[in-house]
């Protein structure tokens, strides 16, 4: 087993030191936030992530895992260094190095001969050797210290599951050698190892997010479709994704993709091709069709409630991206959120899980249960897709709200069943 340090303790980084640990490596992570590494090494996990906290909980019990203050600090007696960092947009749509580029320079200096630095944070093609050149720079040997991509391919709400059962292992490096050194930290995952150049796994990583953002951005334009033809996207769907060359998966429509990936990826890709002087019209398309479906959920709501939501009262239900996490980066529910009260509309959310972080709007309210949601509301919207959302007591709630309308933006509750119960019901598609 090796030694590893894992550098930045967000949902990337705690994910990926939880899980060497439990592969039975050995792993310091380095953070800048000192309360985030007293939390973690007390086992407290400050994001919502299934099966995460049970892992990093068998890591520290084993002395396989700690958390210290800072990167110099993590890897100091590291054989490999996994650089899980933030690479957020920049205003232009590119990804932002600077994290990147100031974890090099740190560590440099206190890397031992023979260990190797592997980007996992999701970066633009030509960033591994971005970073070998800064270790140079910095007094690095670029001889004796080793350069790899090994892009993340982990969903939130299911990224424990998604790293111990990959679908794939992709690593990129220049050096043979190296890269099998790298593939067999992966030893107890049985996937796939595809082993690269790394220009090529850096593309992977925003082929195979951009590709899947198309999917769900060509499957809303379905949904819009069928409702100018009167035909069901569900049925659709299910029609599509029995063919093994499209599947299941992203086939399902809504507001729009939204989360710390899509958003950022599509747009850095983007900037990438523009950069380069390669022409991307299709996924170009993709971005354009993601913001007309937020609004398309706008112009669903003043339909429902007579044209104007001008002091009209809506329940949220849900403002997380996705069920089953608590992230509200770049998420269609609070983009739709934001547009109905700055249409005149007043707010009352409620979300399982990402309902007390940090989300801001004018006139909206944060609230504890659905009911309490749907008090006096005249609509109702259902923007996250949470399990919770699907066997609601629609009576009971119907009691409580003062006009039973609901825009299910997620195609979850059966419009039949709502209907005979003297609902007016809107989906996507159907």
């Amino acid at each position: 087993m090796s030694d590893v340090a894992v550098i930045g303790a967000g949902y990337v980084g705690i994910t990926t030191a939880a899980c060497l640990a439990h592969l039975g490596h050995s792993v310091v992570a380095g953070d800048i936030d000192s309360a985030r590494v007293d939390a973690l090494n007390r086992g407290e996990i400050p994001i919502h992530e299934d099966g995460l906290s049970e892992l990093v909980a068998e890591g520290l019990e084993s002395g396989r895992l700690r958390f210290v203050l800072g990167a110099s600090a993590a890897v100091a007696d590291a054989e490999f260094i996994f650089l899980c960092v933030p690479t957020p947009q920049g205003d232009d749509g590119s990804a932002d190095l600077s994290f990147i580029d100031a974890v090099v320079l740190e560590i440099a200096g206190s890397l031992r001969s023979g260990s190797v630095v592997i980007n996992k944070s999701t970066v633009p093609v030509g960033t591994t050797r971005r970073v070998q050149r800064l270790l140079g720079e910095a007094g690095g040997s670029i001889d004796e210290i080793g350069v790899a991509s090994n892009p993340e391919f982990l969903r939130e709400g299911t990224s424990v599951r998604d790293f111990l059962h990959a679908s794939r292992v992709v690593v990129g490096c220049d050096n043979s050698a190296t890269a099998v050194r790298v593939s067999e930290l992966y030893a107890g995952v049985h996937a796939p190892i595809v082993v690269t150049d790394p220009a090529s796994a850096e593309m992977i990583k925003y082929a195979s997010n951009a590709f899947l953002a198309t999917k769900i951005s060509f499957m809303n334009a379905i949904a819009n479709l069928c409702e100018a033809l009167d035909a069901d996207v569900s049925e659709v769907a299910l029609g599509m994704g029995y063919d093994t060359r499209i599947g299941f998966e992203f086939l399902q429509p809504g507001p729009g993709y939204g989360g710390s990936c899509f958003p950022k990826d599509t747009s850095a890709l983007m900037h990438a091709a523009h950069a380069a002087g390669a022409e991307f019209p299709l996924l170009q398309g993709v971005i354009d069709g993601n913001v007309a479906q937020h609004e398309r959920m706008i112009d669903k709501a003043k339909r429902l409630v007579g044209g104007d939501l001008r002091g009209v009262e809506v329940a949220i239900l849900g403002l997380a991206f996705k069920a089953n996490t608590d992230d509200v980066r770049d998420s269609p529910a609070v983009y739709v959120a934001r547009r109905l009260s700055e249409e005149g509309a007043t707010l009352r959310a409620y979300d399982p899980k990402a309902a007390a972080n940090s989300v801001l709007i004018d006139s909206m309210t944060r609230v504890d249960s659905v009911t309490e949601a749907a008090k006096g509301a005249s609509l109702m919207v259902v923007l996250t897709e949470w399990d919770e959302f699907r066997w609601l007591n629609f009576d009971e709630i119907g009691e409580a709200l003062e006009k039973r309308i609901v825009l299910d933006t997620r195609n979850i509750l059966d419009p039949v069943a709502l209907r005979r119960r003297g609902w007016i019901y809107e989906g996507v598609g159907r």
